[in-house]
């Protein structure tokens, strides 16, 4: 299998950087942390200059077609540089809307950077499970009518629209009955309560209040949401994984030269022994993390051409779950190895990883996608043999 990027994606992953180091530099992201809207209109203007909201999008709706691999540069590189955009959120709900094949006229919109997307898809009693689903759609005349509260919808208040899941049939774990649906974020009924998490990103509470939907809202066929919520799930933990790594990658090398240039006893503490161990031990977690992180992008990719959709839940869980023990290892040994500089909010590093640790517990933590992994139909039987 060939693990090395097109002269392409390494052009673009080449631009991307020189625009963070020039413009998104760790005071200007502090800044836009800071500011009361959380995230920077000229930020997104140029990521759509970049041409990173077409990217994965169909060609026909003024996309690239760019597949998950594509993206695994691009997301390495927002990670890199903590960037607060919401540009993940935007790209796991036009992966919903792409699947679901009936809103042209949105993912146009999203490929020219003219709408950002939430997906409303976590609620109070559901933790992990993206199948428990309380909120409720009824049919209302030829439309529907929602009702329902989401938790931690991730820059739900800066997205024009939001892809909510909702239940029209069966109980409230089932699979079956589950129909997902394009809401306007200023619709009738829909209240949005904006905070700023951990890591700097923003998220919000959705409360669905008697919101009334067309019947071209539906994402999908009625009752069948759930295939493509498996799916575009997985496509966002692909997402979250190369994030992962480019942030995993700029701690290290953050780490590494705190230790060339911090002194103890008259030399820099990188040339005592034990912390080269801890360095070469932060080395191992984070190529590993990264083959991981690629292997899925490889895999969702396939996955994209009509390859296996087994494969995609292994190699997405797997990963998953080696880039979440990575993120907490990596990020507690720069912390650690920076003293108690680390902690504090002049210096990237805690930011590193309060975004490492919001990651890991996104979409799934370490715990839940190695239940998954184990729960694949064909693990026992691999295990015997």
């Amino acid at each position: 299998m060939d693990f090395n990027f097109k002269e392409e994606q390494l052009q673009l992953a080449d631009a991307l950087k020189r625009w963070i180091a020039r413009d998104y530099t760790f005071e200007a992201r502090r800044a836009i942390v800071g500011s009361p809207a959380g995230v920077s209109d000229a930020a997104w203007a140029t990521l759509a200059e970049l041409g990173l909201t077409a990217l994965p999008l169909p060609e026909a709706q003024g996309g690239f077609d760019g597949d998950a691999v594509d993206m695994f540069v691009v997301m390495q590189e927002l990670g890199r540089g903590l960037v607060v955009e919401p540009y993940f959120a935007t790209m796991f709900g036009a992966d919903f809307l792409r699947r679901g094949q009936a809103h042209d006229a949105l993912l146009e919109r999203v490929a020219a950077g003219e709408l950002k997307l939430a997906c409303a898809l976590g609620e109070r009693q559901s933790r992990y499970d993206l199948r428990d689903v309380a909120t409720r759609a009824v049919r209302d005349g030829d439309g529907w009518r929602l009702d329902g509260e989401k938790k931690v919808v991730l820059h739900g208040a800066q997205a024009g629209v939001l892809i909510v899941s909702a239940r029209t049939a069966g109980a409230q774990r089932d699979e079956d009955g589950i129909t997902l649906f394009a809401v306007p974020a200023d619709a009738p009924g829909v209240t949005v309560r904006d905070v700023r998490m951990l890591d700097g990103q923003r998220a919000a509470d959705v409360l669905l209040r008697d919101v009334r939907v067309g019947a071209d809202a539906a994402i999908g066929a009625e009752g069948q949401g759930w295939t493509i919520l498996e799916a575009a799930a997985d496509y966002g933990v692909g997402l979250l994984c190369a994030e992962a790594v480019g942030a995993m990658d700029a701690l290290f090398g953050a780490t590494l030269e705190y230790l060339k240039t911090r002194q103890q006893f008259g030399v820099p503490i990188g040339k005592f022994q034990a912390l080269q161990h801890r360095m070469a031990d932060m080395y191992v977690h984070l190529e590993q993390a990264r083959s991981m992180a690629l292997l899925a992008a490889v895999r969702l990719a396939d996955d994209a051409r009509g390859g296996s959709a087994a494969e995609r839940r292994r190699a997405v869980a797997a990963a998953k779950y080696r880039v979440g023990q990575a993120a907490r290892f990596v990020g507690q040994q720069a912390i650690q190895l920076h003293g108690g500089m680390g902690v504090t909010d002049e210096l990237p590093a805690s930011h590193y990883f309060k975004r490492l640790s919001t990651i890991e517990l996104t979409l799934g933590d370490c715990d839940h996608h190695l239940a998954r992994f184990i729960a694949q139909p064909d693990f026992a039987t691999e295990e015997a043999a």
